[in-house]
């Protein structure tokens, strides 16, 4: 078993909480972005900086993704092809990603696209801002997901 962390993270709020779920937990973190971002330096952690081309970073991260792998990530299609690998998927506010839900946001994903592409619409603005309480949820769930994937190896 080799699990790995993968952070989506040219946009993730949650990159220094993540690196101290995995210091606690001895867990790799790979982070994926289209350009240059500084992250700790530590063993246990490495970027992966990816061309721009559009989902180069999706791309990459879906190609590795696996039943070994926590992926965190507010792109829903992203998440979804990380879930057809097998792997764990979190948005950054801790709200996990199954195939339960996958479907849902996906079809919410293209709902709000419709609405935005609507030229009489009002601005609908973007997501809520994040909040403390997201941080502490994000910690918990990531947390939760790694022992969880350490006890079935």
């Amino acid at each position: 078993m080799s699990l790995t962390i993968y952070i989506d993270a040219d946009a993730c709020p949650v990159r220094e909480e993540t690196y101290k779920v995995a210091e606690r937990h001895n867990v790799p973190v790979v982070v994926v972005s289209n350009s240059y971002i500084r992250i700790p330096k530590h063993p246990l952690f490495s970027a992966a900086v990816v061309s721009d081309s559009f989902d180069a970073a999706d791309d990459y991260i879906a190609e590795r993704a696996d039943e070994d792998s926590v992926v965190i990530t507010a792109d829903i299609l992203l998440a979804e092809r990380c879930l057809l690998a097998g792997a764990v998927v979190l948005s950054p506010s801790g709200k996990p990603f199954d195939n339960d839900s996958i479907g849902a946001a996906i079809a919410t994903r293209a709902i709000m696209a419709d609405l935005r592409a609507g030229a009489d619409m009002p601005n609908l603005g973007g997501p809520p801002p994040f909040t403390h309480k997201d941080r502490s949820r994000f910690l918990e769930a990531l947390h939760l997901a790694v022992e969880r994937l350490k006890r079935r190896g």
